[in-house]
């Protein structure tokens, strides 16, 4: 795992800083700065918040307070969508429980179930409305019918496969955010 003054350094690199400059905006010490990265001190937290701040990053991003790492437990978190095609609302239900009981211990799994729940949440709203609209449509025997029905089979098998190729991504080290979120129902 990362150290905090590796990730700091990695975070200057990436926005084109020297240690003089990340120094004088944040107003902290270059000795100290330094210090930091080499890992021989553990930033402050005022020292960590003036930091973030001239780097314009969360302190979450750099502290991860123990969490470790574990790719498998994301990919089975992604994996959990398929349980849709077996349980109703099982796209909703598993990753719940998988993100409610690691999401504190484990890195990215509270960003990435946050993500997955709230895709998932408005994907069961439309999957399970047009669900609904084809058996009203089948009662009153209009021809639309198997379009809604394919239409419907068909967002679901896309669901399942994306979170497939989500699941691998994570595999191949490629962690982001993989869903979309208009709509944000988990914060």
């Amino acid at each position: 795992m990362e150290t905090i003054g590796s990730k700091i350094s990695k975070i200057r690199k990436q926005k084109g800083m020297s240690q003089e400059e990340l120094s004088d905006l944040s107003k902290i010490n270059l000795r100290t700065l330094q210090r930091i990265e080499k890992d021989e001190n553990q930033p402050s937290g005022n020292t960590l918040r003036l930091i973030c701040e001239t780097l314009q990053i969360n302190i979450e991003e750099i502290i991860n307070y123990g969490k470790i790492e574990d790719n498998s437990y994301l990919m089975f978190l992604h994996l959990s969508i398929i349980s849709n095609v077996i349980i109703p609302l099982g796209n909703i239900i598993f990753p719940l429980i998988l993100w409610l009981n690691k999401r504190e211990s484990i890195i990215n799994v509270d960003k990435q179930g946050k993500n997955i729940l709230n895709f998932q949440i408005l994907f069961s709203i439309v999957s399970n409305l047009l669900f609904f609209v084809t058996v009203f449509f089948k009662i009153s025997h209009t021809f639309t019918t198997e379009i809604l029905l394919y239409t419907y089979l068909m967002l679901i098998a896309l669901n399942t496969s994306y979170s497939v190729y989500a699941s691998i991504k994570i595999k191949q080290n490629k962690i982001k955010e993989y869903y979309i979120n208009p709509i944000v129902f988990v914060k």
